[in-house]
């Protein structure tokens, strides 16, 4: 199963301060508007999401049909076929993608732990 590229998404509390805090590990702004209250870091591979109010928990981010720079996968497993695969593996959602539509959708699940995993396909 390739789930595509990955980040985390950090719900933090004041945005100039985590962009601060996290430049100091050698990361960069990649993306985003740090006037709405969000900003994608990155430092090599990885990539960090600061948002600010926009929800209550950390959620580890899989983005199907994208490398790690955002460019878009020449092939790539479908965001609806994952989730079916999860489905007949009894994985249990949160919210889920309409099967009957193609091109940009996501789902939700929850790990064990209580962690959310967000897949977010955007092509």
């Amino acid at each position: 199963m390739n789930v595509g590229a990955f980040s985390i998404s950090l719900a933090v509390k004041d945005i100039a301060a985590s962009k601060v805090f996290y430049e100091k590990l050698g990361f960069t702004v990649f993306g985003g508007n740090q006037a709405q209250n969000w900003l994608v870091m990155k430092n090599g591979e990885h990539v960090i999401g600061l948002f600010q109010g926009m929800f209550p928990n950390n959620i580890l981010t899989f983005n199907p049909g994208w490398d790690q720079n955002t460019n878009t996968l020449p092939s790539f497993t479908d965001v609806r076929d994952l989730q079916r695969e999860l489905k007949g593996q009894g994985i249990t959602f949160a919210t889920e993608a309409d099967e009957t539509t193609t091109g940009p959708a996501s789902f939700i699940i929850t790990d064990p732990d209580g962690n959310t995993i967000l897949f977010d396909q955007h092509v």
